[in-house]
């Protein structure tokens, strides 16, 4: 005779467990970011006083313009850069093409250390200037897919400041035709959550005065100052800082000099690839994992101009800066010069084109249950399909090929990287 399933843990039981755990499902919804969608490979800074509607096509050209008088083979690019040979000859058509057709994927105009201190009548003008200039680029179709400006920081002696030309800038950009839907506010210097709550506050009032939908307001937290990183108490300040933006917070960017500064490291020995550095950045990978908070390095400080020895001493710097970032699954950094986009693309391409021949195959045998000698699961089947989502969408691999390789076309492969049933 068949016995009646137990009911021990009824409807009861499992009310009451949800009410146990409804401060703890309410903490996660803080700390998950409500953007999505393709991640920049890099974010170009540059400065409030000399930005332009055609700024991103400029960098395209100027940066074209150097390779054409450093290095106009992929033979010669490879010697400057120490990129193997053959893999650079096999993305130089890809670089060329990026640089003509998307030379910035993100841009940030800056009103902090890359701008300066300047009068409030000359900051209100540039201020304005630039949101008339993404407005017309928007018009014009020019504008790269996430824009945004980096603010003064929140610290008592900028804050008004840093709020004025916030809100300048959006209502500026609303005056000339609407927020563009990438738009990203970058919030320097951060010592406290107390300042990440009072910028969600701040975006909080401007939606609620400016008719925008709550969230429009997107908030990157640099990541610049130790106490971020280590509070006086001995937690990581950054994990909180996520949950006090409310879902508000989508990247957590890493200040490479004020961070090494700030711990007493000298000025000859400051990279983003120093140990201290990516001590840090391990903090960050941890705050941000499972929120969908995205992560970016750093830059480099030493500029690819001058003379040719000197540009290509550069270019093989940043190139081994930026695959030591890549490596360490730090997708995204910062370029503050047009030629950096040469080594930004020649090393993103290149990492990409590496990983495609194992990738693809891991995840086809994975799709296809097939036998292997590596046993791997839906966690390794995010990872790979990843790689390859992040590849096809900063044009590093073509996307039929992707397919070819992998038997799954985008939808399948966007299913595996966000670990959802696959149709």
């Amino acid at each position: 005779m068949q016995q009646t399933p137990p009911d021990v843990l009824g409807d009861d039981a499992k009310r009451h467990i949800d009410r146990l755990l409804a401060d703890e499902d309410r903490l996660l919804a803080n700390r998950r970011s409500r953007h999505a969608g393709r991640q920049p490979v890099h974010t170009a800074y540059v400065p409030a006083d000399v930005f332009e509607a055609g700024t991103a096509a400029q960098w395209g050209r100027l940066a074209l313009a150097a390779l054409d008088e450093h290095a106009s083979t992929a033979a010669r690019l490879a010697d400057a850069t120490g990129v193997d040979h053959a893999m650079t000859a096999s993305v130089w058509p890809r670089l060329v093409d990026k640089l003509d057709r998307e030379p910035i994927e993100d841009l940030r105009i800056d009103l902090e250390d890359g701008y300066g201190q300047r009068s409030d009548d000359e900051e209100d003008r540039h201020v304005a200037a630039a949101a008339a200039a993404v407005g017309r680029a928007a018009a014009a179709g020019n504008l790269p897919a996430s824009t945004g400006i980096r603010m003064k920081s929140l610290e008592a002696s900028t804050r008004r400041r840093s709020l004025r030309s916030v809100e300048r800038f959006v209502v500026g950009l609303l005056d000339g035709g609407g927020l563009p839907e990438g738009l990203v506010l970058t919030l320097p210097k951060v010592t406290s959550v107390a300042q990440v709550e009072a910028m969600t506050w701040a975006c909080r009032r401007l939606e609620d005065g400016l008719g925008l939908r709550p969230g429009r307001l997107s908030l990157e937290i640099q990541v610049e100052a130790p106490q971020a990183v280590l509070g006086p108490d001995g937690t990581a300040l950054v994990t909180r800082m996520i949950g006090a933006g409310g879902g508000r917070v989508s990247g957590l960017h890493f200040g490479t000099y004020d961070y090494t500064t700030a711990l007493g490291i000298p000025a000859a020995q400051q990279s983003l690839a120093h140990p201290a550095a990516d001590h840090a950045k391990l903090v960050m990978q941890l705050a941000a994992a499972g929120t969908g908070v995205r992560l970016s390095d750093g830059s480099s400080n030493v500029l690819p101009v001058g003379s040719t020895e000197q540009v290509h001493a550069a270019w093989a710097l940043h190139a081994r800066l930026v695959r030591h970032s890549l490596e360490r699954g730090f997708y995204q950094g910062w370029d503050l010069h047009p030629n950096q986009l040469i080594t930004r693309y020649l090393a993103t391409f290149a990492f990409f084109a590496e990983g495609l021949p194992l990738a693809a195959d891991r995840l086809r045998r994975y799709a296809e249950r097939a036998e292997s000698g590596t046993l791997d699961e839906p966690a390794t089947a995010e990872a790979l399909a990843g790689l390859l989502v992040r590849g096809v969408d900063c044009g590093a691999l073509d996307p039929d090929e992707v397919l070819a390789r992998t038997g799954l076309d985008r939808p399948a492969l966007d299913a595996y990287a966000a670990r959802r049933p696959v149709a």
